[in-house]
């Protein structure tokens, strides 16, 4: 378990991840950072979008494609608070990002460790440096908690 210092990017995620959650949204957050700057930074908004690829990831995605104009985001770090899904892995693929910083694993609907793990496939054209765990215990509570306030 890696604690984020208090200026992270994962600290940025957690936070959008807490607004996520008290917006009724699933509790993830991604930041995208470049030579140390913020480029973009979002947070889950399917059900205020009604749009089911409103993931934090793809959205921090678009923001910073938009943002940088070049079409790829090479070069630049994703932090993002739960293990990417299949969907959001292939973005990050084809977005090129340099590294991958997640936070608590996703055991059912992961992509990266768990699942198909879809860096390791060898269809797979670009894979980013992973570097898993950081923030892992913030993250898996503020999931825990959402979804427990469903169930009960």
């Amino acid at each position: 378990m890696l604690h984020p210092s208090p200026t992270s990017p994962m600290t940025l995620a957690l936070k959008l991840a807490e607004e996520a959650a008290a917006a009724g949204e699933a509790p993830v957050g991604a930041v995208i950072v470049e030579n140390g700057q913020v480029l973009a930074a979002e947070r889950n908004r399917m059900k205020a979008s009604g749009d089911p690829t409103a993931h934090a990831e793809m959205l921090a995605i678009r923001a910073a494609l938009a943002k940088r104009g070049t079409g790829r985001l090479d070069g630049c770090d994703l932090y993002v608070t739960l293990e990417p899904c299949a969907m959001c892995a292939g973005a990050i693929a084809h977005a090129r990002l340099r590294r991958l910083y997640f936070g608590a694993e996703d055991t059912k609907a992961g992509a990266v460790e768990n699942g198909i793990r879809l860096f390791e496939q060898p269809s797979c054209h670009h894979a980013p440096e992973v570097v898993g765990g950081i923030g892992d215990r913030q993250s898996a509570d503020l999931l825990k908690a959402f979804f427990a306030a469903r169930r009960g």
